[in-house]
């Protein structure tokens, strides 16, 4: 833990130094931008101010609380539950617990491909589509894990590699619908908030399967619950900016169709 907090600690001095927040500031065009880019205007203000009040536009908005309470369901059905509680739910089943973290690295090479492939469809496909698929198809996966867990190969095998293609997934068109419906200057403070709401689902998972297989003695239950709220989670993305089709909206006029 010490050396990972060094290295990111590290991290610090190459990003203050080379690190800047948008292509205005080197004189070059957004990617896919025609003709000469305006000047960013200055940012004034308190910046605590600012987030407080971009958490108090969202919280009036409906497509806000539609972002945040997937993503909810997003941590909940990954870091709080698979990072947290795979191993020791492997362990449950006789499975060794080199095999069980093996398990969670591959699971890890192919949440690179996924996230990485997740990015390039984002720019092409309708993003409502795509995580109404994501989480469908997380949550048909956990409720395959108990059985996968009770026969363990080629199963539990399978699991990895297909939940791990969706594990991270879900980031890229999340951020994207948050750009259609807030517009982009507004985005990355406002999906900073809905991160946040991800890590408040991945608490509650971390300590609620933790109670459920202390208390019932396994983890089935929390498998469960989690696969069923995925697929909650896919239904109510399909509401995302439903009353406006923002995610066909062209660049120049996201801003304009988000305060109207």
């Amino acid at each position: 833990m010490l050396t990972i907090a060094g290295i990111g600690l590290l991290t610090l001095l190459p990003i203050t130094l080379l690190m800047r927040n948008r292509p205005d500031d080197l004189g070059l065009a957004r990617y896919g931008q025609a003709g000469t880019p305006p000047a960013a205007p200055p940012r004034l203000g308190n910046p605590v101010l600012a987030a407080l009040e971009t958490l108090g536009h969202g919280l009036r908005s409906r497509d806000f609380w539609l972002l945040a309470a997937s993503f909810f369901i997003c941590g909940l059905s990954t870091n709080g539950l698979i990072g947290t509680h795979l191993i020791p739910a492997c362990i449950d089943q006789g499975i060794p617990e080199v095999m069980a973290a093996s398990l969670l690295a591959l699971m890890g090479v192919f949440d690179f491909i996924g996230t990485t492939a997740s990015g390039w469809l984002s720019d092409r496909w309708n993003n409502n589509y795509l995580l109404c698929w994501y989480y469908g198809l997380r949550g048909l996966s956990l409720l395959f894990l108990p059985l996968a867990l009770a026969h363990p190969g080629l199963g539990l095998t399978a699991f990895a590699v297909f939940y791990g293609l969706d594990w991270i997934a879900t980031v890229p068109p999340t951020l994207r619908l948050t750009a259609n419906v807030f517009g982009r200057e507004q985005a990355g403070m406002m999906f900073g908030w809905i991160v946040a709401s991800h890590q408040v689902g991945a608490a509650v998972a971390s300590f609620g399967a933790g109670a459920i297989r202390t208390y019932i003695g396994d983890y089935f239950d929390a498998f469960m619950i989690s696969g069923l709220a995925c697929l909650v989670a896919a239904g109510l993305v399909l509401l995302i900016g439903r009353r406006v089709r923002r995610d066909e909206v062209p660049a120049k006029g996201v801003a304009a169709q988000a305060q109207a």
